[in-house]
């Protein structure tokens, strides 16, 4: 098993183009199922996810052809629609399939995908969504049965919370649904509107993707389409906030503010220069430390959950004392102790942080626990004195591309080490 020493104190300089944003990579690369026809993707990143999602998509008889990161997916006839546990399991975005599944073949038996180390996050949204889409649904021996011999129909989905999985699985299947589909309450996140532009490339009839009210005009069939996808704004994010922690000046490559929401402003305030410029944003911090601000995480435009853990870090270095609110996972702070172990004066009471700022963390041995927190530790590990040694590299391999090359370009003592346990 890979760890990655890092040897912290050093500035970061250069340029680094951000990759293709895996989450929403993931849920375009479902929409394939929706449609006999090639579905051409460009800037997709090679992570542990994508590569697992292929492995699901092939077992529903989709023919995929990878060139570096450029994917083919066609799914010509559908040779099986059951998602198996075994592949499930190992991926939550795989639950994705059941709704265009249904869609395009009328019936659909996927795994439920369970927890995950950051807490509970149920379907329930997604399950009422399709049975309010006509959908008849059972649970039996942790499978989702679903079918709909009639197709489906649309419908009014009023979710009780923006939720970004349940908003982009409804809409997939509404854009086959007979008649239309209108999503209230709907999650607003730059990846939603990425997979709505690759829907509309092929064929679908949405609009209001970005506000909180979506509508789709089911249509009879979808065709193929060629679509970039996204830059992975929790990428760009987070070295952003390498810099802030290391200090230096980073132009990062396909960057954009819009993608950030809030957290633009919030890591201005927290004494980041961010500069737009043609083809990316330009991120430096000089000189003075980092000033601590407080934040709530939100669904986008607020500050996202994602970048809690990174943020933790960098605060850990500021100038005061933060407090950081967690509002959309439970138990989302296991990585507070890890950070403690380089020297961190973080107090956790249930879901809010107080994190005291100090100059100087100390190189350790620390474990991540999430992707996320992976994250988080290398941010830290970057601003610490001495070496800091982070295991469990798996987490990070599933969602930053190519990372340790990456923070080697722009002058970070970084290197992937085998375990010799």
């Amino acid at each position: 098993m890979d760890k990655l020493a890092i040897i912290g104190g050093r500035e970061l300089y250069g340029e680094l183009e951000i990759s293709g944003a895996k989450n929403s990579a993931l849920k375009v690369m479902v929409a394939c199922l929706l449609t006999d026809e090639t579905l051409t993707l460009t800037n997709v990143p090679n992570l542990a996810d994508v590569r697992q999602l292929i492995v699901l998509l092939e077992n529903h008889g989709v023919e995929v052809d990878r060139q570096g990161s450029r994917l083919d997916l066609t799914a010509g006839s559908i040779t099986s629609t059951t998602a198996p546990y075994d592949i499930v399991r190992k991926m939550r975005a795989s639950f994705n399939v059941l709704g265009p599944l249904l869609a395009r073949e009328r019936q659909a038996k996927v795994s439920l995908p369970g927890g995950c180390a950051i807490g509970a996050r149920p379907v329930n949204f997604h399950i009422a969504a399709f049975e309010a889409m006509g959908a008849t649904i059972e649970i039996e021996e942790g499978y989702v049965l679903a079918e709909a011999p009639d197709g489906l129909k649309g419908a009014i989905i009023d979710l009780p919370f923006p939720s970004v999985g349940a908003t982009e699985h409804t809409m997939m299947a509404a854009t086959l649904a007979e008649g239309r589909t209108v999503i209230k309450n709907a999650a607003r996140e730059p990846e939603l509107s990425d997979l709505a532009d690759c829907l509309r490339a092929m064929g679908a009839k949405i609009e209001g993707d970005g506000t909180s009210e979506i509508t789709i005009d089911g249509v009879q069939q979808l065709s193929g389409a060629t679509h970039d996808i996204v830059a992975d704004r929790i990428e760009f994010g987070s070295y952003a906030m390498a810099v802030g922690a290391a200090g230096g000046e980073l132009f990062l490559r396909r960057g954009r503010l819009d993608l950030l929401g809030d957290a633009a402003t919030t890591l201005r305030e927290a004494g980041l220069t961010l500069e737009e410029e043609d083809g990316g944003v330009r991120v430096s911090r000089w000189g003075k430390p980092t000033i601590s601000t407080n934040i709530t995480t939100a669904p986008f435009p607020g500050f996202p959950t994602d970048f809690q853990a990174q943020y933790m870090a960098l605060m850990a270095v500021g100038n005061g004392t933060a407090t950081i609110t967690e509002q959309v996972f439970e138990n989302r702070f296991m990585h507070a102790p890890e950070l403690m172990r380089l020297g961190a004066d973080i107090e956790v009471d249930g879901q809010t942080a107080t994190v005291r700022g100090k100059t100087t963390l100390k190189g350790a041995p620390v474990m991540a626990t999430d992707l996320r927190a992976s994250m988080s530790l290398i941010v830290a590990g970057l601003a610490a004195e001495g070496q800091t040694m982070v295991s469990r590299l798996y987490h990070l391999d599933r969602g930053f591309e190519r990372l340790d090359e990456k923070f080697q370009s722009v002058g970070a003592l970084v290197e992937r080490v085998k375990d010799e346990e």
